[in-house]
């Protein structure tokens, strides 16, 4: 199909994309790339040895195009083009290491980060008018569906990684990690890509989430075994992780609004305070309690669109602490921001 009638359908399906203001604030958006935004246009997880990886730069991307920053927009994707995507399958390689030589020592793809990029390219080719942004969105959306997405018990998986996770590679495969499913991305990879694979694969990754209710919290694990019954994964912690932790943020930011689900992975995860709580999913033994505003935003959304409850103020100002929390924070308030305004 040509980049111009895809960008026309995205039009037609995704209108308010073209129109829509910043649901990030500059001021924010101003906060975190000073913090994690190099000049050469990568995003720095400064908890993880200052690395970057294909999941920050499609972060970065995805809270650029939400500020509309267009010229940290193209910073980033500069790097990410020419840095990350070095395979032949047209993924970019997930990890990309300041003290390696040379940096990207491990060529192995991480499906959600090609996701969120493909995603935020989209969008962003969209709404700015950008048939190169477009173009390299489809092509991205088209080795996902490819490499990534697969069949197997009568439903449609996404592998965390072209190589290492499948039935054929690991005896307990196909491994999953359900936090991979960014759920909004999937109706505009669509109609970059048409395929029904798309829909199946957000039907069956909320319905497989539905039926993860691991030990006393009921809670999902990071890493599933999808061999024959669903199961934590062998060789990764048991545990309900930062991995998961966004889960219900994907999900509600996709207009999920499952009370059931919701509810069971809310009461699962959080302290009266509105801490989130990091647990062995099999004996519900708590194993980390985050206080960080980033974290604990995710719970409130939660207690918002459940209850109804308005987030705490200190939940409404952003400032940068590391990485992840402060890349989770900005998410939920774009959420709040555009769908949720009464949380507010």
């Amino acid at each position: 199909m040509k980049p111009l009638v895809v960008l026309m359908l995205l039009l037609l399906a995704y209108p308010t994309h073209a129109q829509e203001p910043a649901t990030v604030e500059a001021t924010a958006w101003q906060k975190y790339k000073t913090r994690f935004l190099d000049p050469g246009g990568r995003i720095i997880d400064d908890a993880n040895g200052d690395i970057s990886h294909s999941e920050g730069q499609g972060y970065g991307l995805l809270l650029a195009f939400l500020a509309g920053s267009r010229a940290d927009f193209e910073l980033i994707w500069s790097f990410t083009r020419r840095e990350l995507l070095l395979r032949d399958d047209g993924l970019a390689a997930w990890k990309w290491s300041p003290g390696e030589a040379p940096h990207v020592s491990d060529t192995n793809n991480a499906t959600d980060g090609d996701i969120l990029i493909a995603y935020a390219l989209a969008r962003a080719g969209v709404s700015w008018d950008r048939k190169d942004y477009t173009r390299a969105a489809t092509a991205l959306a088209e080795a996902i569906l490819e490499k990534t997405v697969v069949e197997h018990g009568g439903l449609t998986l996404l592998l965390p990684g072209a190589q290492g996770f499948s039935a054929a590679d690991r005896a307990d495969g196909p491994v999953i990690n359900p936090s991979y499913w960014v759920f909004e991305a999937f109706p505009v990879l669509e109609q970059l890509v048409p395929s029904p694979a798309w829909k199946a694969l957000a039907a069956d990754g909320e319905a497989i989430l539905k039926r993860l209710e691991f030990g006393p919290k009921k809670l999902p694990a990071d890493w599933i075994s999808a061999r024959t019954v669903f199961k934590p994964a062998e060789g990764f912690p048991s545990e309900y992780g930062y991995n998961a932790l966004r889960i219900p943020l994907y999900l509600v930011r996709s207009g999920r609004t499952d009370s059931e689900l919701l509810s069971r992975i809310y009461r699962g995860m959080s302290d009266a305070k509105g801490a989130v709580l990091l647990s062995d999913v099999e004996s519900g033994a708590v194993e980390e309690t985050l206080t960080d505003p980033g974290y604990r935003i995710i719970n409130h959304i939660l207690a918002c669109v459940l209850q109804g409850t308005k987030l705490p103020d200190d939940m409404k100002t952003f400032e940068p602490t590391q990485y992840y929390p402060s890349t989770m924070h900005l998410l939920g308030l774009s959420f709040v921001e555009e769908m949720r305004p009464e949380c507010l």
